[in-house]
């Protein structure tokens, strides 16, 4: 398995990093972006990584994301409770295994 290079949103837990120890997986915060709008921050991502988590569920209709290389997955569980997520967490290692650029991968808990 080819590791990714992985982006959390803001909004999600930092334990969720755990559950990925294949993969270089930072936060929003870590790499300094927590104050970017949406937009911005799927630029800047596209840039430094291949795969962005999220929890919105309106972002692929609220974003432009035509042109991307990002692959953009988003979590859809009960909240953002580290609990509430970690149901998740294999078929986001699935997901992990076999993305494609610009694709965007929805996961229900």
């Amino acid at each position: 398995m080819r590791s990714m290079r992985v982006l959390l949103d803001e909004s999600l837990p930092r334990r969720l990093k755990a559950q990925l120890p294949d993969h270089d997986v930072r936060t929003v915060p870590e790499v300094g972006w927590a104050s970017k709008k949406n937009g911005e921050l799927l630029r800047l991502a596209d840039e430094r990584f291949d795969v962005f988590v999220t929890p919105d569920a309106h972002l692929p209709e609220q974003q432009n994301l035509s042109g991307l290389r990002l692959c953009i997955i988003i979590l859809r569980a009960r909240s953002n409770d580290i609990a509430d997520l970690l149901p998740l967490v294999p078929q986001l290692r699935n997901a992990l295994a076999n993305v494609a650029a610009g694709q965007v991968i929805r996961l229900v808990g």
